[in-house]
Parts: C-alpha cells; structure tokens; sequence
C-alpha cells in the first residue's frame, strides 16, 4: 500500500497508465491511497453539459468507466492497481468486490450502507457515499474508488 497525500489528479493519472503499461506477469499489486486537489473528472459516459457549474474547479477527462466524480480534500481516494487475470476475477466480480468492501467498511462503523440496482457504487441513507470507476488494460486495473469521508 502506497499513501500519497493530497494530490493533483493529473500526475496520479499519469503515474497510474504507467505503472499499468510497464507491469509484467510477475509485477506484484500495488494499492494507492490518497486525496486529490479539488477536480471533476469525466469518465467514458460523462459529458461537459452534465456539469452545471464548476466554477474555478479544473475538468479532466479519465479513461475509467462512470460519469462525472468530484474528487477534493475529505475524499478517500483507493486506488487498486491489481492484475485481474492473475486473481482470476472478472470485472464484474472485482466493482461487486469493491462496492462490498465499503459497505463492510461503513458497517464496521454502524453505517448501514447499501447498493442501488444498475447504479454503481455505495449509498447511505439514499446518497451516494463512494463512488466507482474502473478500467482494464491486458488484464490489469486501474482507478478505483472514492469515498467520501468529510466532504465540505
């Protein structure tokens, strides 16, 4: 597991499609966690009409699945950086994987959190506690989730 801090999210980004494109059969699984600079990122199903007003907040667009995630300080951000096909998990698999790890997660808190049928992600009390979005290159993931923690 490696802790970054609070980060801007293009160099994470980029960090992320590198580690990815040089990993080897062999190259062991890495977790990121962090938080990042106040940032909208677009995913592959968002678009710019979706954001009302981002006033002075940079957009990005990612390479991950979703729409748009705001992303800033008091957000939790985990980054898996795992070769799927080694563990033998399909996509689908691994984003139900990861939406039963926050709720487990939020459980060990007495949070009751729950997922949304065709809507991906974790809610609490109807809203949307963690959001997910993922992609897989050769096999290999990467992005992930961000909870939000305290948000302002």
């Amino acid at each position: 597991m490696r802790q970054f801090g609070l980060r801007e999210y293009q160099g994470i980004h980029k960090a992320m499609v590198g580690f990815t494109d040089r990993r080897g059969p062999e190259t062991a699984d890495e977790i990121w966690c962090l938080e990042h600079e106040p940032v909208f990122t677009l995913g592959l199903a968002g678009k710019t009409e979706h954001l009302l007003d981002p006033g002075g907040i940079p957009v990005h667009k990612a390479d991950r699945g979703g729409q748009v995630t705001y992303h800033g300080p008091g957000q939790l951000v985990v980054y898996p950086l795992l070769d799927l096909k080694r563990l033998r998990v399909s996509i689908k698999g691994y984003v139900n994987m990861l939406e039963q790890a926050v709720i487990d997660f939020l459980a060990a808190f007495d949070l009751e959190a729950r997922r949304r049928p065709g809507m991906p992600g974790v809610y609490l009390d109807g809203n949307k506690i963690a959001a997910l979005g993922v992609r897989v290159r050769k096999g290999c993931c990467y992005h992930g989730l961000a909870l939000n923690v305290c948000m302002d």
